[in-house]
């Protein structure tokens, strides 16, 4: 008796096409794609050549005429420094390095500016943390009302202000310049990392708590990762400010407390227009932001991209 195989059946190919067949789908496409196509268009990277020579060509300028005599500076622009090198030398720096007044306020803007920026950083980011992520009562009432002094000027609290630190032995100190910066910084400094620290999933904060980490924790060692590059945004823009500010120095600060845009100012009214000190001075006070800047570049890109691409 033999038994006969049934062969199997045969299977038909998938159809490719038809009304009923799923489409494909959608390719993704790396975030920022078409940001990263559209700057690499060439006419676009001409407008940013010509835009950053536009900026560079007062720097480079200023750098110039830090590095001449009084003298060369009075007869003929910077630019002829271009063509006869030998008029830049560095006495310039090395007499700003000598004027006592122009370095005491160089330490003054550092201890303004340091202390100013670590504080409206640190306060807002655990604000922002507590508004985005912890529960108490009136948390929306209160980041309501810290949205709310965005909207008060500087100039409104200035009079007030400085009758109180007058009366708290603060007035013309750097600590009270110090708290004023602070207390006008943080509003916006809240707001900014509330809304950053808002988006991290919250899939993430659970996993953590349920791996047994607390709030201190949970902040340290995910929250200020994550949030690194709103961070370094907050501080390049709070430095900048700050290491910048004339107004709140003006009122705030004594002789031996003003920063060195105050002691610039009051250069040019006492010795007219001296430019051996000034430019070098200038410069100074240029430089030092830009290399804060390009310091914190990477994280400060990030910080502007973040939340502009899905």
């Amino acid at each position: 008796m033999s038994a006969t195989a049934t062969p199997a059946p045969s299977k038909s190919p998938a159809p490719t096409s038809g009304p009923n067949t799923p489409a494909p789908p959608p390719s993704r496409r790396a975030p920022g794609g078409r940001l990263h196509r559209w700057l690499g268009n060439g006419l676009v990277q001409a407008f940013l050549a010509v835009v950053g020579l536009v900026w560079i060509t007062p720097v480079a300028g200023l750098l110039l005429s830090s590095l001449r005599s009084a003298d060369d500076s009075a007869s003929s622009g910077w630019w002829t420094a271009l063509s006869a090198p030998g008029q830049l030398s560095l006495d310039n720096y090395t007499a700003l390095l000598a004027n006592a007044g122009i370095t005491r306020a160089f330490w003054n803007t550092v201890l303004i500016s340091v202390p100013t920026t670590v504080l409206v950083v640190g306060i807002a980011a655990l604000a922002g943390y507590a508004f985005a992520w912890l529960e108490f009562p009136g948390r929306d009432w209160i980041f309501l009302a810290v949205v709310a002094l965005l909207v008060v000027p500087v100039q409104v609290g200035l009079l007030p202000v400085a009758k109180l630190f007058g009366q708290l032995g603060l007035f013309g100190t750097i600590p009270g310049v110090v708290l004023f910066h602070v207390a006008y910084g943080l509003p916006f400094a809240v707001f900014l990392l509330r809304n950053y620290f808002a988006d991290i999933p919250r899939e993430m904060l659970e996993a953590a708590r349920m791996d047994g980490g607390g709030e201190w924790r949970i902040f340290t060692r995910l929250v200020l990762p994550v949030g690194r590059p709103a961070i370094a945004s907050l501080a390049i823009f709070q430095f900048l400010w700050v290491w910048n500010d004339m107004l709140v120095a003006l009122l705030f600060a004594d002789s031996s407390s003003q920063p060195l845009t105050v002691e610039l100012q009051s250069q040019v009214r006492q010795f007219g227009s001296n430019i051996d000190v000034l430019a070098p001075g200038a410069f100074l006070s240029l430089i030092v932001p830009v290399v804060v800047f390009f310091a914190f570049q990477r994280h400060f890109v990030q910080g502007v991209m973040a939340g502009s691409v899905k």
